[in-house]
């Protein structure tokens, strides 16, 4: 089976400059020949994470709604490209509150002591982040790249690699750096590469 990998937008723009960046990630990862499902999450129906803490006891949230599908297929993920622009010096609020809603994953894994993914799969896991930011200022990654790591730890998919771009109110348009939508490709590529190897080694042992 190929493996599969999820790839998450967090920008509202369908075609914007963050969707070019992850549409080569993608285009990488698949020629690498994994399988990829390209999640819109703004267009997402769903509500913010209420604390409601049923998830403390329970694998799965009280909140049914379009997020819900997502807890089960982040269990059996060998993949995870995230694509995001900085927004106030952090990940915009859509992808922000479906990250917090794996709470679910957070409880499992340090609460009960019982991670919802498995050591083998979690061996051959990996996470490309790609993000893009409007100024060109010192530190403008450093608060989604803290995020993002913390929810790959959470999700037990790690953060393997990434590929950032500031200075978007200059540049405009992202395919006019051509070396930045090359390393998209080449690193959702590669990825796809590792994550095989892996996946193949696992089932020989």
């Amino acid at each position: 089976m190929a493996p599969q990998i999820i790839a998450l937008l967090g920008s509202p723009r369908p075609k914007g400059n963050m969707a070019k960046l992850m549409d080569e990630a993608v285009r990488g990862v698949r020629d690498a020949g994994c399988e990829v499902e390209i999640v819109s999450v703004p267009k997402l129906k769903f509500s913010p994470c209420k604390e409601i803490f049923y998830c403390q006891e329970h694998a799965s949230c009280a909140i049914k709604d379009d997020v819900t599908p997502y807890f089960e297929k982040f269990q059996d993920i060998d993949g995870l490209i995230v694509a995001t622009p900085v927004m106030t010096m952090g990940i915009p609020g859509a992808l922000k509150s479906f990250m917090d809603r794996f709470q679910v994953f957070f409880m499992a894994k340090y609460f009960r002591k019982e991670p919802l993914v498995t050591p083998e799969k979690k061996a051959h896991r990996r996470t490309l982040f790609l993000s893009i930011g409007g100024r060109n200022i010192e530190h403008d990654f450093d608060g989604v790249i803290l995020s993002m790591k913390a929810f790959c730890d959470i999700l037990d998919c790690p953060y393997w690699d990434e590929v950032l771009q500031n200075n978007m109110d200059e540049v405009i348009d992202i395919t006019t750096r051509p070396d930045v939508m090359k390393a998209a490709y080449a690193k959702g590529y590669h990825m796809g590469e590792l994550i095989a190897r892996d996946m193949g080694e696992n089932r020989q042992t």
